[in-house]
């Protein structure tokens, strides 16, 4: 039996020690936890961002952990943050920033909630690489688990897939009783079908968007997030691509790089430098 959604988790502050001049909201990825944000965040805050980051129903410390919660449910709970920090600081523009998953939960929520006051959205290394995209016989094999025996478990070993070039960084993840090690085959379902949504989805935002992914990405193929990034609309949206970047590109060993591009986007995104979306070429950084 799946249990059931609980109530929301209190999420964590990084409040500046300056004045603040902009607020973000940080959505983790599949499998991890808030604390995925923590230097960024702090590297933010000391330069006068306040960040909020929070465990996604089913991830973290929710009583649900290690079961897929369903989209509805990341959908609403982020809508729900995000008018909650607005009404909590609204004198400061909102930004979203969402890493892998919670990238896909942030494109999906604000499509469907175009009327939330967010100023922009960062998309780090989004999941957006969904079943059309996929081997038809894995999907086929993925569909049959998921409805013959949703419980089953993977740990992913043996695939040889490097999520980031901080090796002690992953280590540390392999240690971490909160990052969820053997994941249900409905739970990977779910995040396929999330994916699928999101890639779907993206087309209709039209707010500040910047897109970042790495070319060594081994987690969601750079082609599915250059084709993704090819159906945006070019409007106030930029795209760029570390050539040595992972995917957890705020927690490689060029983590800092990649947060100042961050920061540098939120506090002037009109001379950010960056390819414009709608094409599926990009500019390799800052």
């Amino acid at each position: 039996m799946v249990p059931p959604a609980g109530e929301p988790l209190a999420p964590t502050f990084f409040e500046p020690d300056v004045a603040a001049h902009a607020q973000l909201l940080a959505v983790h990825g599949f499998n991890d936890h808030q604390t995925a944000f923590a230097s960024f965040a702090a590297f933010a805050a000391d330069r006068g961002v306040l960040v909020e980051t929070y465990d996604q129903q089913g991830f973290g410390r929710n009583a649900n952990w290690g079961y897929w919660p369903g989209r509805a449910v990341l959908v609403a709970d982020l809508a729900a943050r995000i008018e909650a920090r607005h009404a909590a600081r609204p004198d400061l523009p909102l930004y979203v920033l969402g890493e892998s998953m919670g990238a896909a939960v942030a494109v999906v929520t604000l499509a469907e909630h175009p009327e939330l006051p967010v100023a922009g959205v960062v998309l780090s290394a989004p999941a957006v690489w969904g079943g059309e995209a996929m081997n038809p016989f894995y999907r086929a094999v993925l569909w049959l688990a998921a409805h013959v025996a949703p419980g089953w478990r993977l740990t992913g070993e043996g695939l040889g897939v490097q999520a980031s070039d901080d090796i002690e960084m992953l280590r540390a993840l392999g240690r971490d009783p909160l990052f969820i090690k053997a994941t249900r085959v409905d739970a990977l379902a779910g995040l396929v079908g999330l994916m699928e949504r999101a890639r779907d989805d993206g087309p209709a935002l039209v707010l500040p968007r910047l897109v970042l992914a790495g070319a060594r990405d081994e987690v969601v193929p750079p082609e599915a997030i250059d084709s993704f990034v090819a159906t945006l609309k070019p409007e106030a949206c930029r795209y760029v691509r570390y050539e040595e970047g992972w995917h957890m590109l705020l927690r490689d060993l060029q983590r800092e790089r990649v947060w100042r591009d961050v920061l540098g986007w939120i506090e002037a995104p009109a001379a950010f430098t960056g390819s414009p979306c709608g094409t599926a070429s990009a500019d390799a950084g800052s």
